[in-house]
């Protein structure tokens, strides 16, 4: 059984830590996260140190606890040293182009144009590759789940938008008599 939110969290030097209610906000170099985290989960900040405490041992409040935990650590992760992701178009004729919204060329009869969130930052360093930066791990990986399933790789030429180091099992086409 995972012990992860009993687990300390360290905040960094530059990183202030304030609480109002079951609100959190983390201010660090990288920008400002706000959540709102579950009143049954008690959380104790102390000379740079965070812990949690839940009240009882069901499975609920269990997975609520190491929940809580990970989510307030990727807080302070995110405004230290941010989040990215990197995409890659596989396919002929593929290609993704950065004016104001993100548009993608991926085999349809029209190219795709997907609105950039505010808080993330979106590069493209060629036609290929799309990266995305953000301060918080849940909105990078939402948009890149998003850009990812306009064309997600197809099983037999492997065309399609995938994740960097993700690695596509080609199966096998149909066979002759």
């Amino acid at each position: 059984m995972s012990r992860i939110g009993y687990k300390t969290v360290t905040v960094p030097d530059g990183v202030d830590v304030k609480r109002d209610g079951n609100d959190v906000t983390v201010k660090g170099p990288k920008g400002t996260i706000t959540r709102t985290f579950s009143p049954i989960i008690t959380m104790k900040v102390a000379d740079g140190e965070v812990n949690f405490d839940r009240p009882d041992n069901n499975n609920k409040t269990r997975a609520l606890h190491g929940t809580t935990r990970a989510n307030f650590n990727n807080m302070i992760e995110g405004v230290t040293k941010g989040f990215a992701k990197t995409l890659k178009l596989v396919g002929v004729g593929y290609r993704a182009q950065l004016k104001g919204k993100l548009i993608l060329s991926v085999g349809y009869s029209n190219p795709v144009e997907i609105e950039v969130p505010s808080t993330l930052k979106v590069e493209v360093p060629d036609n290929n590759t799309i990266n995305i930066s953000g301060i918080s791990k849940q909105e990078v990986g939402d948009f890149a789940a998003e850009i990812r399933a306009v064309r997600s790789p197809e099983p037999y030429k492997g065309k399609g938008i995938r994740y960097e180091n993700e690695h596509i099992t080609l199966k096998e086409g149909k066979t002759g008599k």
